[in-house]
């Protein structure tokens, strides 16, 4: 299991608005931190590679787990610049 230093909930929201509520943290962020985005939006296994290496921020981890009926996937992306 991997850490983070910030979690962002985007629970609920679809492509793109995990990416861009994603955009938005970590502009917050200091060089290092770790954030975790936690989505329940499958494309964000495709997306999340895609947009750090489009921004530079480095793609640490993901990890997917089942919660009820849903399926719960954590991204953890470092800011890099």
């Amino acid at each position: 299991m991997m850490q983070a230093d910030v979690k962002l909930d985007t629970l609920g929201y679809f492509c793109p608005m995990p990416i861009i509520l994603t955009s938005k943290k970590i502009k917050e962020l200091t060089m290092g931190q770790v954030l975790e985005v936690v989505s329940d939006d499958e494309g964000i296994k495709k997306d999340m590679p895609a947009w750090c290496e489009t921004t530079g921020h480095e793609m640490v981890g993901m990890e997917e787990e089942q919660r009820s009926s849903k399926r719960i996937y954590k991204a953890f992306v470092k800011k890099t610049k």
